[in-house]
Order: structure tokens, then sequence, then C-alpha cells
């Protein structure tokens, strides 16, 4: 992404000529940003025998799919749905994990009528996988009483949290795996969504080395996702660097300890997406009372529901004046709801009707969690 002649090209496209092409409003993504970060990943973890699952939940468009698993990415899924997406788009069951929450009978079965490696979830969960498929490997996800992330809808760790196997009932999934002669070869963790902080990533590293050396079966250590991106202006970036290296150091250490190398698997979504995306809207018309300016565009939150669920922050600019006279306004979707606001008090180059504004950062849970509300139609998206 970057500025040329006052208007913003993505890759070498102009925005002004991909919604001029192909419409908006309308997602773009850049396999460059992508591939960026995924690089970004392998340089500051130098563990010999680090493998990166994308969680594809972020953003399950096939051809992204396909970008990950040429960049030699696994996967990993949390329903049928993406299971289907992920071989379909080539990767083989052994490359695959599944890790969901309330499975169904039926979605289990698929699972491993599938071939595809587990993390089991609950007691139940391992009972009924046992029912289903005894004697096999499972891993199992626990949850060590640690959350965090960047709204209390996305910490996936501690008492409060739906997710994994407590502590205290670790003893109770031992009991139930020998039951069915299920060996636990992973375990597996993931503490919240957008982590900017290395320090709690540690902790909860940490945490997961602790027990882990009660498990004499093991075969990897899943540490899950939540490496965060910065949306904010004044927020900094995640000390990758520091992290990697301490992450590298403490595994080396355990399975020194521990008496045999272990893959470390690392499950970022967000990381790996957020960047690459952008959505392109239409500005529709322009509004103002005595106290406001809006500016109205032809997207809401039916196609980007962050800022409303989680008051989420999106840089958002005028594609079509880069620089220019600037105004504040807020930037207001089309969907008849009062919380359809993409920001409120945003400085921006003014905008005329017509013009192409871009909402940035959009790349992991955009078009994902896109719907169909006040039935309107859902975005175009394309790979540059």
């Amino acid at each position: 992404m970057k500025i040329k002649n006052n208007k913003l090209f993505l890759g070498k496209f102009s925005t002004q000529s991909l919604a001029k092409k192909h419409g908006t409003p309308i997602y773009v993504y850049e396999t460059e940003t992508i591939r960026s970060q995924y690089l970004k990943l392998l340089k500051n973890i130098a563990y010999p025998k680090l493998q990166i699952h994308y969680a594809c939940k972020a953003n399950t468009n096939i051809l992204i799919l396909k970008f990950f698993k040429k960049l030699g990415s696994k996967i990993e899924t949390v329903s049928k749905g993406e299971v289907t997406l992920a071989l379909k788009a080539g990767f083989k069951p052994k490359d695959i994990i599944y890790t969901s929450t309330s499975v169904s009978k039926d979605e289990m079965a698929f699972v491993i009528k599938n071939k595809i490696k587990v993390s089991l979830d609950s007691l139940s969960q391992i009972e009924l996988y046992g029912k289903l498929n005894p004697n096999n490997d499972i891993g199992i996800r626990v949850n060590q009483g640690i959350g965090a992330g960047h709204h209390d809808h996305v910490i996936t760790g501690g008492i409060m949290s739906k997710f994994g196997i407590p502590l205290e009932h670790l003893n109770n999934a031992k009991k139930l795996a020998e039951k069915y002669k299920l060996k636990i070869t992973s375990l597996h963790q993931h503490i919240g969504s957008n982590v900017l902080d290395k320090n709690i990533l540690l902790k909860a590293f940490d945490k997961l080395l602790e027990t882990a050396i009660n498990f004499p079966d093991l075969e990897s250590l899943d540490f899950g996702g939540g490496f965060g991106v910065s949306y904010l202006p004044k927020e900094k970036d995640l000390d990758l660097k520091t992290l990697g290296t301490e992450m590298t150091r403490r595994m080396n250490n355990f399975c020194e300890k521990y008496g045999k190398k272990l893959d470390l698997v690392l499950e970022p979504g967000r990381f790996l997406v957020a960047e690459s995306g952008v959505l392109l809207s239409t500005v529709t018309e322009i509004k103002n009372n005595p106290k406001r300016t809006f500016v109205g565009v032809n997207t809401g939150f039916n196609h980007l529901i962050r800022p409303t669920m989680y008051g989420s922050y999106h840089e958002i600019i005028n594609t079509s004046r880069a620089k220019g006279l600037v105004i504040k306004a807020d930037i207001v979707g089309n969907i008849c709801e009062s919380g359809d606001v993409f920001g409120r008090d945003r400085k921006i180059t003014s905008p005329k009707v017509g013009d192409i504004l871009a909402i940035l950062n959009a790349g992991a849970y955009g078009y994902v969690m896109a719907s169909h509300y006040n039935s309107r139609s859902l975005p175009r998206e394309i790979l540059v």
C-alpha cells in the first residue's frame, strides 16, 4: 500500500481503478503484506521445529488459503466448513488442526472420517471422540487461567471463558484418554486475540511448559495465536524479536529437560492477514447538523462489524485525494441502526460524493463476519 500522485495504490492498482472495474463496496487484499508477515514470524522465531498453522477463521477467502499453502503454511480450523475449505485449497489432512467448542456428534464424525488432527476442548469432547475413534492420538486444549485480548469478547482463557479444560480437570482428562486408549500427544492453549504485550504471551508460554512436563507422550506444544497488530495510531507493535528469542530459548530449555525435541505450533490469524486488507466504499452523501458532519458511505456494519461489536478503531482515508483540506467528520454506514458508525470525529481529507474511502486493517474478521442484514448484498473480494 502506498500513496502515489495523491492517490492510494494497492499493489500496482489505484483504488479508483479497482473501484471503477469491480464496483464498491469491495474488500481488497495484498499478497505481499501477507507474505511479509509470514516471513516475519519465521525470521523472529528461530526454533528449528516451528510449525505455523494459519488460523483461517480470520479470513477464509479460498485464494488466501491457497496462498498460505504456497508459502508453506499449515492451517487451523474450527468448523466442518473450514475443514472443507482447507481440503479444497489443497491442504493435506496431516497439515490441518481442528479445534472447536460445542461440537456435535456429526461434526466430530466428519473430522475423524477425514483424518484431521484434533485439539479437544472439553472432557465431553474426549469422551465423544473416544467412543467414535478409540486407540488414536489426540491433542487437548487447556485453560490455565490466563486470558488477554483487545476486548472481553475475544479473551479465551480464564475463569469466565468457555474454552479449554481447566487445570483442575486434567487428571480426569488423562483418565478418559486411558479409558478409550487415546494418547495425548499435543497440548494446546490460546489466551485471546490481538495481544500486543509480549510479557503476557511469555507468561502464558511458561505456564504451558509447566503443565506439559506432566504429559509423557507429547510430540508438540500448540501455543495458539493471539499475536496482535496495531490498529490505534498510538499503539506500539508487538515486540516480535524479543518474544521470538525468548520463546525459542525457553522451548529449547524445556525440550532438554523433557528428553526430546517437540514441535512448536503457532496458530496466528489476525497477525498474518489484518494489515493486508482494505474495505473500499463510495461516499454517497454528506450531511450536516448544527454540531456534526456525517460522511455516509455505501457499506455498513453488515460488511465490517468490528467497530460496532468491539468498538474497534480502523484508520479511514480518502483515497481520491490523500492530501488536501482536512475536516473532522463521523464516517457512517447505510444500515438502519444508530450503531452503524465506522469512526467518530475522524480527521479526513474533505470528501465529495463519489470519492472512494478506504477502511484499513480490514483483512481479518471482516468479510468472514459479514451478513445480509437489511437485505443488503455482500461485498466482493479481490486479491492483488
